[in-house]
């Protein structure tokens, strides 16, 4: 009896310990309040999906009136992110091809009767506003989502350039749910996605918010999210999706490299079986460092059976010990991203500050762009 009292205390010790760690840890290097804008990205994504409306958006009825032979989307970073979501849910369930260009200009291709979706946070984004001025001067269609800037100035003065306006105020990748929330809120205005329900859309929503709660390492100091940040702190870090999971395995990265300053690659079945699986290995064949890398694996109820077994066979033939699966719970979808960008955005967090970064910090990004202005 006295022995599993101790342990109980000596558990609630640890734990009290981790807690403060991780509270001291977020105090000292979270400069922005990267932790505060997670904890309220369910609430993003509410408010965001019921943005466009007739009443702010009159221009609306105009685009829908017109069959646009497909989307085109511009933007850079983590303003491009939800557009690579949303390519991937109109490849699965949606009336017209989405197209994400990452670059200046547009491609060869493009043309008038595609309509052109620029998305930057801040609306200075150099690559995206060219991108938009091109299209524009060739007689296409824009609508831009953002908070400001030379792309809102540039829906003052055209007639075929339309503004979405989101809140401002935050790093752009942490205001995912109000850019991608408006994504999706066009996507539906515009029959390019069929609409749930309202009272799905809020069932989906308070699942969100009781995972983001739960993902809260400052909160539940060890839980499955604190645990995997330190499992991943001193090994490459591996991410392995399905393709409808390809834009959430490519925003992990992202929100890796950004919030936690590492290195990480994406790979999406079943192509990586047919080429980077061998890397992987067995015990003849395999790369050097195959036993040290950190795997995560994004699964979700939808994928294709054939796809899950690729993965289960996989996951039992893995040489490396340090390998998670990490299941995207949701009704749909669309709630399987978004349940994993709570997964990835308090990881990417976690690691950054295990490792004295502040999730905030880009000084490489910074330092770039003033090169650019100044040349």
């Amino acid at each position: 009896m006295m022995n599993g009292l101790l342990c109980r205390i000596y558990q609630l010790m640890i734990r009290r310990s981790m807690m403060s760690n991780w509270l001291k840890l977020a105090e000292s290097l979270d400069s922005e309040n990267m932790l505060g804008f997670l904890r309220s990205f369910a609430d993003d994504c509410a408010s965001s999906f019921f943005r466009i409306d007739p009443k702010h958006h009159p221009w609306i009825s105009q685009i829908k009136a017109v069959d646009w032979r497909s989307w085109m989307c511009v933007g850079m970073g983590g303003s491009a992110a939800g557009a690579s979501f949303l390519s991937d849910l109109a490849g699965a369930n949606g009336t017209t091809p989405v197209h994400v260009h990452r670059n200046y200009g547009l491609p060869s291709w493009w043309e008038p009767k595609m309509l052109v979706v620029a998305t930057s946070y801040s609306g200075n984004t150099e690559e995206t506003i060219h991108a938009v001025e091109l299209a524009l001067a060739a007689g296409g269609t824009v609508i831009v989502i953002s908070s400001g800037g030379t792309l809102a100035g540039l829906c003052e003065i055209h007639d075929k350039a339309h503004l979405v306006l989101v809140p401002g105020g935050q790093p752009p990748r942490s205001a995912f749910g109000h850019l991608f929330g408006s994504l999706m809120s066009l996507g539906w205005a515009l029959d390019l996605l069929p609409k749930p329900e309202e009272g799905k859309l809020v069932g989906m929503i308070n699942r969100l918010r009781e995972h983001s709660l739960k993902a809260d390492f400052t909160i539940h100091p060890d839980n499955d999210i604190a645990h995997l940040a330190f499992g991943l702190k001193e090994r490459p870090i591996a991410v392995i999706a399905s393709m409808e999971m390809a834009g959430a395995g490519d925003r992990f990265r992202n929100q890796m490299n950004e919030n936690a300053a590492r290195y990480a690659r994406v790979a999406i079945l079943p192509e990586m079986n047919h080429n980077e699986i061998v890397a992987w290995g067995d015990e003849s064949d395999k790369d050097p460092d195959s036993e040290e890398q950190g795997l995560i694996m994004l699964a979700w109820s939808g994928m294709n059976p054939q796809v899950a077994k690729r993965m289960n066979w996989f996951t039992e033939h893995l040489l490396t010990e340090a390998a998670w699966k990490i299941d995207c719970e949701g009704e749909s979808l669309l709630e399987a991203m978004l349940h994993a960008c709570i997964d990835m955005d308090w990881l990417s967090c976690a690691l950054g500050l295990l490792n004295d970064k502040d999730p905030s910090s880009i000084g490489p990004i910074i330092q770039l762009k003033e090169h650019l202005s100044n040349s």
